[in-house]
């Protein structure tokens, strides 16, 4: 069975008491685990307050994940309405009150592992605020750092004069960059980042302050030896992580076709496969490394629960059987029934039995992968 990596990603609130630990201005506010601790915190800190849902996905603020409240009752009405609710795939249990900022202007800060480059990669922009994938490359600024000098204050600077930031803000913006990078190196993260890092007005020109309204912290997940302290949360939506239970590794999308593939590679190539011909991927399912008739026909059972509009399953087969794979689809149409279009695309390993074996239920294998998207897109566009 795969070992499926659990990832050491810290909640909002958590990646906050680290970078304030650090040096870096945070809001005040603390967590809440209920409606009247939500009030509580307002009274405490004072109103107007942000509630912010603890989930491990972005997009909380367009999803309804981030709301306001005028004074403490409000506070306990919308805490209220968010505990219990599901904010993209996730339950809302615990939020992050916090004092409502008065900002003048959002930044976007982050260093993350560059891969290719296998060094420290400093990432910064003006248009901070929303997700740094969104924002126009011209608009980014990256700065390589040698891990073995660190980030220079020099350095810095550089990136806050290519931002375009003057005065009082650049001068904390920068000393922020050079305390995260120190978080990155003392965490041993794969991505920390603050976004927006806002800019407060202040009382007047020189007092403007530079705090982190975000978070998000990952560690390496080898390193995780080393910060045993740190609480461990599971990456993922209840699907997925019912999927990875069974020993397959599973990520949900927000298209309408059902996908299994065997191999990383193989996945992903086949959503890449079914855009090119106008599909909506619903799922990446990697059932390679010689999944069993069991988990295999549990997976297929997974997939259909979340109704799609049609289901593609692309096998090559190596240490994957495709008779393997043809008896698991057998059992669940025998035994659970199939309510959707199926197209199946099996090569490989005992490839003549398993097409025996689908044929004789009345279930056609094609050979092409392209053949296959180009039908399972067309059954999905019919069943609309």
């Amino acid at each position: 069975m795969r070992r499926w990596v659990m990832i050491l990603k810290l909640y909002e609130y958590l990646a906050k008491g680290i970078l304030a630990k650090s040096g870096i201005p945070t809001p005040p506010g603390r967590l809440a685990m209920s409606p009247d601790e939500a009030a509580a915190v307002a009274a405490e800190i004072g109103a107007p307050v942000a509630l912010k849902a603890q989930i491990l996905a972005g997009g909380r603020g367009k999803a309804g994940g981030i709301r306001f409240a005028d004074d403490p009752e409000q506070a306990r009405a919308v805490a209220r309405e968010m505990f219990g609710a599901d904010l993209k795939g996730f339950r809302i249990d615990r939020l992050l009150v916090e004092k409502k900022l008065k900002i003048e202007n959002e930044i976007y800060v982050g260093i993350a592992v560059d891969a290719a480059a296998k060094v420290p990669l400093l990432i910064a922009s003006a248009q901070g605020g929303m997700s740094i994938e969104e924002v126009p490359e011209k608009a980014i600024v990256k700065r390589p750092i040698d891990i073995t000098w660190g980030l220079y204050p020099y350095a810095a600077r550089e990136v806050v004069r290519r931002l375009g930031l003057t005065g009082t803000p650049a001068k904390q913006v920068a000393e922020v960059m050079i305390k995260l990078y120190k978080v990155f190196r003392a965490y041993d993260a794969e991505l920390v980042e603050i976004n927006p890092l806002i800019v407060t007005a202040g009382k007047g020109p020189g007092e403007e302050e530079v705090i982190a309204a975000d978070a998000r912290l990952n560690v390496d997940d080898y390193a995780m030896f080393r910060h045993k302290d740190l609480p461990t949360v599971e990456e993922g939506t209840e699907l997925e992580r019912k999927v990875r239970a069974i020993g397959l590794s599973y990520v949900e999308l927000d298209g309408d076709i059902a996908v299994m593939a065997n191999g990383a590679g193989m996945a992903m190539a086949t959503l890449d496969i079914l855009s090119r011909y106008g599909g909506r991927p619903a799922n990446f399912l990697d059932a390679g490394g010689g999944a069993a008739v069991e988990p295999t026909a549990q997976a297929i059972e997974v997939l259909l629960a979340q109704r799609p509009k049609a289901m593609l399953i692309n096998i090559f087969g190596g240490i994957t059987r495709c008779d393997d794979v043809a008896r698991a689809i057998l059992w669940v149409k025998q035994n659970r029934g199939i309510p959707v279009p199926l197209v199946v695309r099996l090569v490989g390993t005992n490839e003549a039995e398993g097409v025996r074996l689908l044929q004789e239920a009345g279930i056609n294998a094609y050979k092409s992968l392209d053949e296959a998207a180009a039908r399972v897109v067309a059954a999905a566009g019919e069943a609309q």
